[in-house]
């Protein structure tokens, strides 16, 4: 399928999203979350695609949600563009594969919204990252509010929230926002071996990890642990469980075949 505002590749295993509206800023309008809403879809559905990839194209990952569509929202609209933006990351979240944030650059408002939920954060020591909404009059409406305290801890999210700060890579680093931080022109490379490695290890067994984390850290730590358990046994009905360690006891290379 063709996309407007979203170049999708595929290379191997992984697949790789780059936003694409660089006059923008790659700014998010209803448009291109509809767009990344199918893209992700498509997504899922194939199973040849191990690892994603999402990036932005130009100096920015994403800027923000578009604001110049967002000015003149009332009540009911901006409640259904943040509803929109929500089920979209959402969707984003809980895709089965493994979502690797490349960030380029700007990564305001949705844009760090968007790379909070995908699962590891790789960024540009030219990224910079806030939720500036309040300086705009309103709310973070993508989750901000609820992903970053999350990540960094409670009171360093509501320091950046309240004050619209915005930090440099390695501050987001430091906080624990990103997990690496690059050089420019290492930046996909990095994200690119990272998704091969995460591609070449069995995918069942990583969506299943994926699964037990997301939903671990929603419960208290018994029903998280009995969880697990749960799908630790799934794995033992999977042909990729019997071929990962007859491989290792018989010191054979391993060959997963998503089954």
């Amino acid at each position: 399928m063709e996309y407007k505002n979203i170049v999708f590749q595929k290379e191997d295993k992984v697949a790789v999203l780059t936003i694409s509206r660089p006059k923008a800023l790659n700014a998010l309008n209803s448009e291109t979350l509809k767009e990344l809403d199918l893209v992700i879809d498509e997504i899922a559905n194939d199973d040849e695609i191990y690892a994603v990839i999402l990036t932005g194209e130009g100096k920015a990952f994403v800027a923000g949600a578009d604001i110049s569509e967002m000015k003149d929202l009332d009540v009911i609209s901006g409640r259904k563009f943040g509803q929109l933006g929500n089920r979209v990351f959402r969707k984003l979240e809980s895709l089965e594969k493994p979502v690797i944030a490349a960030v380029n650059g700007f990564a305001l408002g949705g844009g760090c919204e968007l790379s909070m939920a995908c699962d590891i954060r790789i960024a540009s020591s030219k990224a910079k990252f806030g939720q500036p909404e309040v300086g705009l009059g309103i709310t973070p409406g993508f989750g901000g509010t609820q992903r970053l305290p999350r990540l960094v801890g409670l009171g360093m999210a509501k320091e950046l929230i309240y004050t619209a700060k915005i930090i440099k890579a390695d501050e987001a680093l430091r906080i624990g926002l990103v997990n690496k931080v690059v050089e420019p022109e290492e930046l996909l490379a990095e994200a690119r071996a990272l998704a091969n490695i995460i591609a070449g290890q069995a995918p069942i067994a990583v969506s299943l990890c994926k699964a037990a984390i997301n939903k671990g850290m929603q419960l208290d730590i018994d029903s998280a642990i009995a969880y697990e358990a749960e799908i630790f046994g799934e794995c033992f009905s999977t042909e990729d469980q019997k071929n990962g360690m007859t491989a290792f006891i018989e010191k054979t290379e391993k060959c997963f075949k998503n089954k």
